[in-house]
């Protein structure tokens, strides 16, 4: 990370504090979009990480929003409406009926249950609600195959809905072509039944891809055959209309950094312990087992030697509380800063946040030339917890 963005962040404000890169940001959709080429459209979560929105409106092609205050954000954001998917297994029925009546521009709706597609074929509307039919890979999100035929057999039925196509999602941290390779044929044949059956033509099909983000020292994943394999896979489908691949962690992760300062240490019973600012109420690594693998982080200022290995536990009386085991951190000093890195999606709204009433940590983000802009102040919670 660059150190004058530490020094500014030491000498003005303080920490914990995130801070998101909105240059790495936008090469990483670059990377993505040249690597999927023309063929794969890019739909961005914004649940991974909804501070950063703004600043890559006009290079994501569609926003995934779960809730009604994500969709508060895309409004005050002034995020083009024509752009955002409304998704999630629980659409509030006075939010959804408040938007469709007073969004000029249509938004477009999942139907996850049967019970959702209900409740969007009953408003009233003089505008034709455009809807993708979320199919379950298994779990509790979407409709099963049934009931999606039911409602394709039926569509002319509905004469206020405009059925775009078909979602898809299975979850995350996908490491291996199979999975994708296995639900992308799936999906081909039900498009393929769809037309000969039912004369459906799928206009879209917006698959969640759950690319991975390697967030350890001992990752070994090859990304770019990755990506060059996931093309292929698309390429040889049979259904050649529009294909949206819908990504969170993939695209946000590696802009962010997470900064925590040293403020004691000690040596318990052998065991070298330093105790941060922060803790796992501000960083949460998918994957992480017990605090035992080591993520990609650096020390500021960087020492000359890494042999001593330090226990680094946040500030939260728990036993819990430890970012990593054995961390090797050599000549580890109060008031050096740890720099935590890919933590750009979801680390700081998936902590314990509210746990102890300690602070939320300052938000920054940084632009050309070195930069910083606060974002956020860091937040009293304990407000909230009286």
């Amino acid at each position: 990370m660059d150190e004058i963005i530490i020094k500014e962040i030491q000498e003005k404000y303080d920490t914990p504090a995130y801070v998101f890169d909105i240059n790495v940001l936008r090469d990483r959709i670059g990377y993505l979009k040249e690597k999927l080429t023309d063929r794969i459209e890019l739909c961005y979560a914004i649940k991974a990480n909804a501070f950063v929105v703004k600043e890559i409106e006009d290079i994501i092609d569609r926003f995934e929003v779960c809730s009604p205050g994500e969709y508060r954000i895309c409004e005050e954001k002034k995020i083009d409406p024509k752009k955002i998917l409304i998704s999630g297994v629980y659409k509030t029925p006075k939010v959804i009926k408040e938007m469709i009546n007073t969004t000029k521009e249509m938004n477009c709706y999942t139907i996850e249950s049967m019970e959702q597609f209900e409740l969007l074929k009953d408003i009233k509307s003089d505008i034709i609600i455009p809807v993708m039919i979320r199919i379950t890979s298994g779990s509790q999100f979407g409709v099963n195959e049934e009931e999606a035929i039911q409602i394709i057999a039926n569509r002319n039925e509905y004469k206020n809905l405009y059925i775009k196509g078909i979602q898809y999602f299975s979850g995350t941290q996908k490491n291996s072509i199979k999975r994708p390779s296995k639900e992308i044929e799936y999906l081909d044949d039900f498009i393929k039944r769809m037309k000969q059956e039912y004369d459906f033509e799928v206009d879209e099909l917006e698959y969640g891809g759950g690319f991975p983000i390697h967030y350890f020292v001992d990752s070994n994943f090859d990304e770019e055959a990755f990506l060059n394999d996931f093309v292929d896979l698309i390429n040889n489908m049979e259904y050649k209309g529009r294909i949206i691949l819908e990504l969170g962690r993939s695209i946000v992760a590696s802009c962010g950094y997470y900064l925590t300062r040293v403020v004691d240490k000690k040596k318990n019973k052998g065991q070298n312990y330093a105790i941060v600012d922060g803790g796992m109420n501000h960083i949460v690594y998918y994957g992480q087992s017990m605090a035992m693998k080591i993520p990609i982080c650096e020390i500021y200022p960087k020492k000359d030697n890494y042999d001593e290995s330090w226990n680094l536990c946040g500030s939260l009386c728990t036993t819990n509380d430890i970012l990593v085991k054995q961390f090797p951190a050599g000549d580890l000093q109060i008031g050096d800063i740890l720099i935590f890195k890919n933590t750009g999606a979801y680390c700081m709204t998936e902590g314990i946040s509210l746990f102890l009433s300690r602070d939320l940590p300052y938000i920054f983000k940084v632009y050309d030339n070195h930069r910083l802009e606060l974002v956020r102040e860091n937040v009293p919670t304990y407000r909230v917890n009286m």
